[in-house]
């Protein structure tokens, strides 16, 4: 979510090619039409248009994708804010949780079914209102706690389901000389993802409804227990990371964990280029940060998610993207493999090394996965999580107490609903 590009995808002109068993012929006497698209992009995603631009090329050369590609975190949703009083792009990839911010004002088009059916049936789950579906999911990530395995064995630590059993390995690290948590606080996109992680487990797993009574003045961060709780664990990994977290970039900070001087990372899906771009061969594995009763679930974050305009003029073509987004098998692995993410269309298998997805299985067959949409739907990105973890970095500064940056959270309660 830390990069930022400005890209224009330009399709070039070919005739005829066929994907996933699918023939696409383009006729020569196709108008050319232009479409444009937003792009909120993650830090695994900034190329993927290119890749995107030479299939679309190759099936329909007469449509050009004319891209802006922005940060997904900080500039996503003041772009949205932007075009809808200036006129929607054709299409915008966010993520899954946008779609609840978005359809109900109604300026999504519904997806057609078509398309739809090329992906798994969790794929709809949170991107449906009232029986109606708005978002394309492609990818999805997973977010936990990265940790190294070699390190893990050579050292008798077991994966650790409790705060306690967390505690015994970090006092273990800090004798032998080992950072505990690798960590990047000068990115507060960071420190939100985290602190919703840890809400999930400890807040929305037991309360599922919490924001709702949040904003109904039934619960606050002031005085619920629980939601302080996730947001001291903030201050345990502080306490336990390298000193020069605030000027540390995510590259160099996951690099230090590959290189062995970290054991831990509470992280997503996104670590993993930088961990293989790094070593192709670090083991690596992922658990859910312990919550308070020992029964935290890995988390699962629906990514790419294409949205198209209600009011486009040029439907035929943006259906003809989706076409090719949900057909060519081709296209998506090479997405998936280079973003290293979770594919989100059947019958469709990304190829790159995850030594995480053994631990991924396991949690999924003893059914300790949980959607982060349930709790990005009810306590939104854009507005409130992300202007609390700026606060919640001004505590852990130092610069403002633990109760101003709760109390600065539940001043922000009318921010907190996509409504």
């Amino acid at each position: 979510m830390k990069k930022k590009v400005l890209c224009t995808g330009m399709a070039l002109a070919m005739a005829v090619s066929s994907f996933g068993g699918f023939a696409m012929t383009a006729a020569a006497e196709d108008e050319p039409v232009t479409l444009t698209v937003l792009a909120g992009q993650s830090t695994t995603d900034a190329g993927i248009e290119d890749m995107i631009d030479d299939a679309l090329a190759e099936a329909y050369p007469n449509i050009t994708l004319e891209w802006e590609c922005v940060d997904w975190g900080n500039d996503f949703q003041p772009k949205m804010q932007q075009y809808m009083q200036s006129g929607l792009p054709d299409i915008m990839i966010g993520k899954a949780q946008d779609v609840a911010t978005y359809a109900p004002q109604g300026i999504l088009a519904e997806i057609d079914s078509q398309y739809l059916d090329a992906g798994l049936d969790a794929a709809r789950e949170n991107v449906t209102i009232d029986g109606k579906t708005y978002g394309l999911v492609y990818n999805a990530l997973y977010q936990g706690v990265y940790y190294n395995k070699d390190m893990f064995a050579e050292n008798g630590w077991e994966v650790p389901k409790t705060q306690e059993e967390l505690q015994v390995i970090i006092d273990d690290c800090k004798e032998k000389g080992i950072t505990p948590f690798a960590s990047h606080m000068v990115d507060t996109w960071s420190i939100g993802n985290v602190t919703m992680q840890f809400m999930m487990n400890d807040v929305f797993n037991n309360d599922p409804t919490w924001g709702d009574k949040f904003r109904a003045g039934e619960v606050s961060f002031s005085t619920d227990e629980a939601a302080q709780t996730a947001y001291q664990y903030n201050k345990l990994i502080y306490d336990n990371t390298y000193e020069d977290t605030f000027s540390l970039e995510q590259t160099d900070c996951d690099a230090r964990m590959v290189l062995g001087e970290a054991a831990m990372k509470v992280s997503g899906s996104w670590s993993i280029q930088n961990f293989l771009a790094i070593d192709e061969n670090f083991n690596f594995g992922i658990f859910p940060f312990p919550n308070q009763t020992g029964d935290s679930k890995l988390i699962f974050e629906p990514n790419i998610t294409i949205m198209t305009s209600a009011s486009t003029e040029h439907q035929d073509a943006v259906n003809k993207v989706l076409e090719v987004l949900t057909t060519n098998k081709d296209l998506a692995v090479e997405i998936y493999d280079y973003t290293n993410t979770a594919a989100m269309l059947k019958d469709v298998t990304p190829t790159f090394p995850n030594p995480s997805q053994e631990d991924i299985d396991k949690y999924a067959a003893d059914g300790m996965i949980v959607d982060v949409t349930l709790g990005n739907n009810q306590l939104v990105w854009g507005g409130f999580q992300e202007e609390n973890a700026k606060d919640i970095a001004a505590w852990l500064m130092g610069d403002e107490t633990f109760e101003d940056a709760l109390a600065a959270s539940d001043g922000r309660v009318d921010a907190s609903s996509a409504g």
